[in-house]
C-alpha cells in the first residue's frame, strides 16, 4: 500500500483527518500563528490536556485528543528557531517530522496533516523547511498511514510543495 502525499491551501483546523500537527512552543500552552488557531478551535480542553503534558523539547512531539476539532488528535511538535542554519536547525526540524510520524504510526492513524513547521515567527526559510518536510516524510512515513497532507497557509507555500513534486 502506498502513501498519498498532497499539498493543499487552507485552514488546518478545518481538516477532517485522524490528526493535525501543531507547530507549538515548548510550553505547549498556546501561542500565535497556527498554534493559537489550533488552541482556539479545539477549545479550553486542549489547554488542560497540554498543561498535563508538562511541555515538549524542540524536535520532539506529544499527542492529545482533538477535542472540538474535526481531527481526532493533535500532535504537538516544537520546531527550531532559525539562527542562520549553523545551530542544528535542519536536524531539529527533521526530528519534528520523524517524531510526529512515529506518534501517528503508534496510534494507528491513517491521515495526518502538517503545517509549515517553524516558518512563521521562528523564521525558518520556507523553501528549506518545505524540502525537509517532504524528504523526511517520504522516507519515514509507513503503514498504517495512508495520507500525508501539507496544509499551506499561502499560495507561495503551496507553490513550494508543488515544486517538490507534491500533488494537490
Amino acid at each position: 500500500m502506498s502513501i498519498a502525499f498532497r499539498a493543499v491551501l487552507g485552514d488546518i483546523t478545518r481538516l477532517d483527518v485522524d490528526a493535525i500537527v501543531n507547530a507549538a512552543n515548548e510550553s505547549l500552552l498556546g501561542g500565535g500563528g497556527v498554534d493559537g488557531a489550533i488552541h482556539r478551535a479545539a477549545g479550553p480542553a486542549l489547554l488542560a490536556a497540554c498543561r498535563a503534558l508538562g511541555g515538549c523539547p524542540t524536535g520532539e512531539a506529544r499527542i492529545t485528543p482533538g477535542f472540538a476539532l474535526p481531527a481526532r488528535f493533535v500532535i504537538h511538535t516544537v520546531g527550531p528557531v532559525w539562527r542562520g542554519g549553523a545551530a542544528g536547525e535542519a536536524a531539529l526540524l527533521g526530528n519534528c517530522y520523524r517524531s510526529s510520524l512515529r506518534l501517528a504510526i503508534a496510534h494507528e492513524l491513517g491521515a495526518l496533516a502538517f503545517p509549515a513547521i517553524s516558518t512563521g515567527v521562528y523564521r525558518y526559510p520556507a523553501d528549506a523547511a518545505a524540502r525537509i518536510a517532504v524528504e523526511t516524510t517520504r522516507v519515514e512515513a509507513r503503514a498504517p498511514l495512508r495520507e500525508i497532507i501539507f496544509c499551506c497557509f499561502s499560495e507561495r507555500d503551496l507553490a513550494l510543495y508543488r515544486a517538490l513534486g507534491v500533488a494537490g
